[in-house]
This record gives C-alpha cells, sequence and structure tokens, in this order.
C-alpha cells in the first residue's frame, strides 16, 4: 500500500465501535468514550497512514430506496449498548446522539471533510466516491462493514477497527475462496442475517464456491449466470442446492437490488451534493476552537497537540 492515499472513514460504523467498548469518562463523570475514542482512532490512523485527504460520511438516514424493495431490511438490527463496561449507567439513544453531534463538532475544527447525504446509506457514498470522486488515488476505506468488501481492489484497501488490521484483495480471497468484487454476488445467495436478508437454503459461501467454480475466477460473476447454471444443474444432479437456487431464485435478485453498491443507488441530487461539497470544501484548523470544546466537556485524556500534527502532514 503506497503512502499518502484517500482516507475513507464510515463515520457511523468507527463511532459506534468506541462508544460501545471506550470506558472514557469526562471530569463531569458523563460517558464520553464514543467521542474520544473516535478522535483517538483517527489520530492514529493519520499518523500510521500520513493521508493526502480524510473524508468521514457519515450516514444519512438509510435509504428509501431499499425499504421500498424490501420493508424489513435492517428493521431487526438491536440497539447498541450504551458501554459494555458500566451496568449502573442506562442504556439510553440520549448519550449516544450527544456525543455523535460533540464528535461532528470536534471535527469541525480539523482539516476533516465530513460527508453527509440525506436519504441515502454511507456505504452507497463511499463507493461513489472510491469509483469515481478518487478513482485516481489510493484509498484505505476504514469500517469494519463486510458490505464494503465489494470496493476492495488493487486501489481499494479496507481497515477494519474491530479486527485492528488492513483488508486486501488477498485477505478476502483467502478467507472467503472469492474475489472482492464478486463478494455482493455471492452473498445474494448466503443471504445477510445482520440486515435481515434470508438466503437459500443450503447455500454457504464454501458451497457456493464449490458447486459454481466461477466465483473462483477474478472476473466479474453474474447471478443469472448462476441462476441459469443452477437450472441446468437441477436436472442431472442431486445436489440440493441447485434445486434450491431455482426456488429462492427472487429472494437472490432481491438480495442483489439490496446489497450491490452501484451509482443507481443515488439520485443525480444526491450525486449533485456530494460533488458540490468535495468541490468546495475548505479545510478547517482551529486548534484553540477543539481545545474549548474538550475543555467545555471536560475531557482531560486527550493530546490537541499530537492530533493536530498527525493531520498537518498532507492533509488539504
Amino acid at each position: 500500500m503506497n503512502r499518502h492515499p484517500v482516507l475513507i472513514i464510515d463515520g457511523l460504523n468507527l463511532f459506534t465501535r468506541h462508544f460501545v467498548v471506550n470506558p472514557t469518562m469526562s471530569g463531569q463523570g458523563h460517558h464520553i468514550g464514543g467521542t474520544v475514542g473516535f478522535l483517538k482512532g483517527l489520530r492514529l490512523l493519520t499518523e500510521k497512514l500520513v493521508p493526502s485527504r480524510v473524508v468521514v460520511v457519515w450516514e444519512g438516514g438509510g435509504s428509501p430506496r431499499r425499504r421500498a424493495i424490501y420493508p424489513d431490511y435492517k428493521s431487526g438490527r438491536r440497539p447498541q449498548k450504551l458501554n459494555r463496561y458500566y451496568t449502573d449507567i442506562p442504556d439510553t439513544f440520549q448519550n449516544r446522539d450527544y456525543q455523535l453531534a460533540l464528535t461532528i463538532e470536534a471535527l469541525n475544527y480539523v482539516p476533516i471533510h465530513q460527508l453527509y447525504v440525506g436519504d441515502c446509506e454511507a456505504d452507497d457514498v463511499i463507493a461513489y466516491a472510491c469509483r469515481y470522486l478518487y478513482k485516481e488515488s489510493d484509498i484505505v476505506v476504514v469500517s469494519s462493514d463486510k458490505d464494503l468488501y465489494q470496493l476492495i481492489d488493487e486501489r481499494v484497501t479496507q481497515f477494519s477497527p474491530g479486527q485492528k488490521k488492513f483488508i486486501t484483495t488477498e485477505t478476502v480471497k483467502e478467507k472467503f475462496g472469492v474475489y472482492p468484487q464478486n463478494m455482493s454476488a455471492v452473498r445474494c445467495f448466503t443471504g445477510d442475517p445482520s440486515d435481515g436478508l434470508s438466503g437459500v437454503k443450503g447455500a454457504g459461501f464454501k458451497t457456493m464456491v464449490k458447486r459454481f467454480p466461477s466465483f473462483q475466477l477474478n472476473e466479474d460473476v453474474l447471478i443469472e449466470d448462476i441462476i441459469e447454471e443452477a437450472i441446468e444443474k437441477s436436472s442431472t444432479s442431486k445436489v440440493k442446492v441447485y434445486r434450491n437456487i431455482l426456488e429462492d431464485k427472487d429472494i437472490v435478485r432481491r438480495n442483489w437490488k439490496l446489497m450491490h453498491l452501484d451509482i443507481n443507488n443515488l439520485s443525480g441530487t444526491q450525486i449533485q451534493k456530494i460533488q458540490s461539497s468535495i468541490e468546495n470544501y475548505k479545510p478547517e484548523k482551529n486548534k484553540m476552537g477543539l481545545m474549548r470544546l474538550l475543555t467545555r466537556e471536560s475531557v482531560q485524556d486527550f493530546d490537541v497537540d499530537s492530533f493536530f500534527m498527525s493531520l498537518s502532514a498532507r492533509t488539504s
């Protein structure tokens, strides 16, 4: 991986990880681990990678288009607990939302571009940024979301905050048996319980790769080709997964519309907003503003000077 990549951060994903696991408390006795953990994690990443630009993409309230296709999409997700270390603090969205707003406010003082587009998912904005906005640049996407694995290629690497490691083409191929560009195609058959998406019975990753060897190739695989292959093989083979695919082919097609990250997931207005935000962005460097914010919140365990030093080398 080259140094000075564009660093694209899945904001809510990184924040939520620290919100759940970071035990930091403010001087006033409030849980503040989500904000402090986010800023510290960001500092470590910028020190290691020395990025040319940092973009934090925030969730835009979800995708009405996906909910129209499947109303139960992501409806079964459990709310995050406040913090695993403090059983005496009630789980509350109020503290979570406060810390999230505080994180966004803190980032306004540093040379980091925050990107928010309403009525879409952060994944769609990240995909657009990787494939169109920064198509000539090396990119590191910071997220633990496997939905983004499909973006990984020779330019794009993913860093998982949870695993604390970089995910590359080789990593995906070794673990799942397929190349990143076909992750969404395979998952259309396997389903994704975390998003409330059922799949084809008996169609796990190992089974799909074994029964459909084209998934092992470094080339795009179309789900319709796999369905057609299953139709042909079901007439001569006793392997159940072929017939199961025929029975659940509509589920597979539905999953493709929900899982595959494509420019068609964004409206023309949303694309225009993304492009305008990038073109009109002016980096902010206000160390005193960040120090006043942290003082206001009685945050004592954060080195503002080293944070700004980590951002000053290349970011613009």
